[in-house]
């Protein structure tokens, strides 16, 4: 075999495997995303957010997942932590918005985001992670849940619970579920139905979400919360509008959606600022 035939070899074996690229300095930015096959941390620019004072209705999570995450980014212990609960109440930008205040507090904290399709790769991105000992790391996963022939769920325990090696003292998990056991109910009576043993059926599945220590619920907004999150926005992006009008035009605009919640308020607000002439960040 010829040098040249060697050197093509190698350069198509290298195309299928590329090699991982190096570590990033994490000066680049302060949020991450998270891409195996080639593993790689890409830099986010501008994180997709909303100000932590816009998040009205989850005071009592809102202000417990910030002292957790102002307790880890300054060094100490804190809890991994399950946001869970009705869609669209604000549970992933919670995690975005506490992570920015304590950017904004002068504290060294990086948040990576990992997809669930890709958890399998987390040991491989935990080792990165634990090389950076002068950063702290908030570990996100977004809409996380697993259906019965799922084994992602085992690569997710090595975060939560470290193996022999342990988790990176300098790492913390955020996950973010529909689902409080983070699998279908119906999945769970299932198996527990026509299992030989049925406690034993779904315990390692279910037990994974108690190897969380912070559980915050999200449950569905009143009808007053809905309008004080669109009278938050308003006033937060200089929107004028009396509030009669604003009653009137938000609860016609959740009665069309079918359903009330932060994501609706901030659908409506969206509107009515494209309207009134007022851009917003999307």
């Amino acid at each position: 075999m010829t040098e040249e035939t060697l050197v093509r070899i190698a350069a198509a074996l290298e195309r299928m495997a590329p090699a991982p690229a190096p570590a990033p300095s994490f000066t680049e930015a302060t949020a991450y995303v998270w891409h195996p096959d080639p593993d790689r941390l890409e830099p986010v620019d501008t994180v997709n957010r909303v100000d932590l004072v816009q998040l009205i209705g989850i005071d009592r999570s809102r202000d417990t997942l910030l002292a957790n995450t102002i307790q880890f980014a300054r060094g100490f212990a804190a809890n991994n932590a399950l946001l869970w609960g009705a869609r669209g109440m604000g549970k992933s930008s919670l995690v975005k918005a506490v992570h920015a205040q304590a950017v904004a507090d002068g504290l060294p904290l990086i948040l990576v985001e990992i997809a669930r399709e890709d958890l399998g790769s987390v040991g491989r991105l935990l080792a990165i992670l634990g090389g950076a000992r002068d950063r702290r790391f908030v570990l996100f996963s977004d809409d996380l849940s697993f259906s019965h022939d799922d084994t992602q769920y085992k690569s997710l325990k090595a975060v939560l619970d470290g193996g022999i090696a342990g988790r990176p003292e300098n790492v913390i998990l955020y996950a973010t579920s529909n689902r409080r056991h983070l699998m279908p109910r119906d999945m769970i009576d299932n198996e527990r139905s026509t299992a030989i043993h049925p406690g034993e059926a779904v315990e390692e599945k279910v037990s994974l979400s108690d190897r969380f220590g912070l559980w915050l619920g999200f449950h569905p907004c009143s009808q007053d919360e809905y309008l004080a999150m669109v009278r938050g926005y308003c006033d937060a992006y200089g929107v004028k509008i009396g509030d009669e009008q604003l009653r009137a035009e938000a609860i016609e605009w959740q009665a069309t959606r079918g359903a009330r919640s932060g994501r609706v308020a901030w659908q409506f607000f969206t509107d009515l600022a494209g309207r009134s002439g007022i851009r917003v960040n999307l």
